[in-house]
């Protein structure tokens, strides 16, 4: 199980692109960012953040702590942006929270250089989950402590928004990926982590997601997807 907390403060809003995550206290002394499930990309954002950043954290790829976060009706009223405010009467109740991590900075390939080893298994881990945002220009990737730290996986798992056309073999190209110059061992790191996938791990991480947030399809069809493409990410590869 995800720790379960209460948001006690709103600090201040992250601007992301079109989403808009925030800096929260919890109850637990604990700092987060928190993904509203209000925002425009719906629950099915936060069941990919809960399923690939689980994943990564499995597959001993550093990723913030993850927690469900509860937010009381008696806080949005205390933003004076009005479009906060609507996002949060939106998110009354759980969302999900991402440790904060004070200090970090923006990963930038032109000033730090990723190992191989670790590049190649950040770029095996966004083609088995297909994450589409993980590119020069976005790279979710965060220096903390010396390590570059995985974040905002929404945009992964996109085949969860067309179900019909979910296909285990659809191709992921990799030649806008951040860190594709430096994955020069693909295949190692499949002989290390595709045998961790099973349907055993999968059902584990996918029982972390809140069952009302999946949209048409329940856990078991993305763990039947996933434990499908594992065998075969290097074959869907396209550099």
């Amino acid at each position: 199980m995800l720790d379960h907390v209460q948001v006690t403060r709103y600090v201040t809003p992250l601007r992301e692109g079109g989403s808009l995550p925030a800096i929260v206290e919890a109850d637990n002394y604990g700092t987060y960012v928190m993904k509203f499930r209000g925002a425009g990309q719906g629950p099915l954002a936060l069941v990919a953040e809960i399923i690939t950043g689980e994943l990564a954290r499995r597959l001993g790829l550093p990723t913030p702590e993850l927690v469900l976060a509860s937010l009381d009706p008696r806080i949005p009223p205390s933003e004076p942006d009005p479009e906060i405010q609507d996002l949060m009467r939106a998110s009354i109740g759980l969302n999900l929270g991402v440790d904060f991590l004070p200090g970090s900075a923006g990963f930038d390939p032109l000033g730090w250089t990723a190992g191989e080893t670790f590049a190649s298994e950040v770029l095996w881990l966004d083609a088995l989950t297909q994450n589409v945002d993980r590119t020069w220009r976005n790279p979710n990737l965060l220096v903390w402590h010396g390590d570059i730290w995985l974040i905002d996986h929404g945009a992964s798992l996109y085949f969860q928004h067309n179900w019909p056309g979910a296909d285990p073999r659809k191709p992921y190209d990799a030649r806008s990926h951040v860190l594709a110059d430096r994955a020069a061992f693909v295949p190692a790191a499949h002989e290390k982590l595709a045998p961790l996938i099973t349907t055993e791990l999968l059902t584990e991480v996918t029982d972390l997601v809140p069952p009302e947030w999946f949209g048409e399809r329940g856990a078991t069809a993305y763990v039947s997807q996933l434990v499908e493409r594992a065998p075969i990410v290097p074959e869907v590869i396209r550099r």
